[in-house]
C-alpha cells in the first residue's frame, strides 16, 4: 500500500481522482445511510466530494491521505491537528473510509497506523476520533486498534450521537 498526501494546494482536484473518491464514497452505502452526509447515498457525484473535502480543508490544519494499492485507490483519511476546543490537547481523525471492495483487507488498519506513526513522530501524546454511536461496525474496527470511549457527545455538524474514541500513543504496541 503506498499512501500519499493530498493537500489544500489539490483544491481544483483533477476529474479522475474526484471520480475515485467518489466512487470509493459511495460503495460505503450503509456509513452513508448512517451518516447523512451526503443527500442519496446512491448518487454521490464527484462534486459533492470536492465540496466535502473543501469543507474539511476549511481547518488549516486539516491533512488528508490518500492510500492506494496495485494503482486503485483503496482508501482515504482525513486528520486534524487539533479539535476546536482549546481544553482538548489531541489531533483527530476526522475521517478514514476504505473502499467497501477492500473490507477486511487491512488497508483501513494500515492506513491508521500511517497516521498514528505520524503523530507519535509529531510529539502528539493521544489521536480522538468521533464513531456514530449507530455505527457498530466502526466501533468494532475502532476498539480492535486500541482505542477506548471517553466521551458521548453530539457531532459538531449535525448533532448526531458519536462516541469519542481516544488512542495513547505513548504506550507500546
Amino acid at each position: 500500500m503506498i499512501v500519499e498526501p493530498l493537500t489544500p494546494v489539490d483544491a481544483a482536484l483533477p476529474g479522475p481522482l474526484l471520480t475515485e473518491l467518489a466512487a470509493l464514497y459511495a460503495s460505503n452505502r450503509e456509513f452513508q445511510q448512517l451518516s447523512g452526509d451526503f443527500p442519496d447515498p446512491d448518487d454521490i457525484r464527484p462534486e459533492q466530494v470536492a465540496a466535502s473535502l473543501a469543507d474539511e480543508f476549511a481547518d488549516p490544519g486539516a491533512r488528508a491521505l490518500l492510500a492506494r494499492s496495485a494503482g486503485r485507490l483503496v482508501a482515504v483519511a482525513v486528520t486534524i491537528d487539533a479539535h476546536p476546543d482549546p481544553d482538548d490537547p489531541d489531533p483527530w481523525i476526522g475521517l478514514l473510509m476504505v473502499h467497501a471492495r477492500e473490507h477486511r483487507s487491512g488497508y483501513g488498519r494500515q492506513l491508521a497506523e500511517v497516521i498514528e506513526d505520524r503523530f507519535r513522530t509529531d510529539g502528539r501524546t493521544g489521536l480522538r476520533l468521533a464513531a456514530l454511536a449507530n455505527n457498530p461496525r466502526a466501533l468494532a474496527f475502532w476498539t480492535a486498534l486500541g482505542y477506548t470511549e471517553i466521551d458521548r457527545r453530539r457531532d459538531r455538524e449535525r448533532g448526531r450521537p458519536c462516541l469519542v474514541l481516544r488512542k495513547d500513543l505513548t504506550a507500546a504496541g
